[in-house]
């Protein structure tokens, strides 16, 4: 018989460290709401070191997400498309700024190749990043994928403003702990 469904979920400790109601003014704050879930998954060893959150205009969250691939023995269950999908499901739209007007996503990390693609089929209008994927190469295990060359120039030709190096330096050393742990297991 085949799988007629897929079930993911974030881990339990979510709705202890998140605030919903919460406002986060700027683009710090939003990543570094977005990397402070990163350093939890991986303390709580429940996903890799990516954390992300969905924005809408009033700077409060949509959505939030972490890494779950190696719980869910799922490939597409990061962070990015976690939140993307929990977004999705709460509008009840696969474009989220069709229905709520400017949405924006915070990252740990920048989007791997998967995730970039995600990002332009979600309805984001703002990519805030954390870390670059030479410091996820560089510090992790994983393969972040193929990019276009001028991958920023792309998302910005589609109307998605990119900002990164936001906290980069507290998004590497959430990379570095788990680098420097067995980590991969989760």
């Amino acid at each position: 018989m085949l799988h007629a469904q897929v079930h993911l979920t974030l881990p339990a400790w979510v709705h202890q460290h998140v605030d919903a109601a919460r406002v986060y003014p700027g683009d710090a704050a939003k990543v570094a709401l977005a990397i402070e879930l990163s350093r939890l998954n991986i303390e709580a060893q429940s996903g890799g070191p990516f954390g992300a959150a969905v924005f809408d205009g009033g700077d409060r969250i949509v959505s939030v997400g972490v890494n779950r691939v190696m719980s869910h023995s799922c490939s597409v269950a990061h962070a990015e498309t976690m939140a993307y999908m929990l977004a999705q499901q709460r509008l009840q739209t696969p474009r989220l700024n069709e229905r709520i007007g400017p949405v924006t996503l915070a990252t740990s990390s920048q989007p791997c190749c998967m995730c970039y693609g995600a990002t332009v089929w979600a309805g984001i209008d703002r990519l805030l990043i954390g870390a670059r994927s030479e410091d996820v190469e560089a510090l992790t295990p994983f393969d972040e994928g193929p990019l276009p060359a001028d991958w920023i120039g792309a998302l910005n030709a589609r109307g998605i403003e990119v900002i990164r190096d936001l906290l980069r330096d507290d998004a590497r050393a959430v990379l570095r702990t788990y680098g420097e742990t067995d980590g991969a297991k989760y």
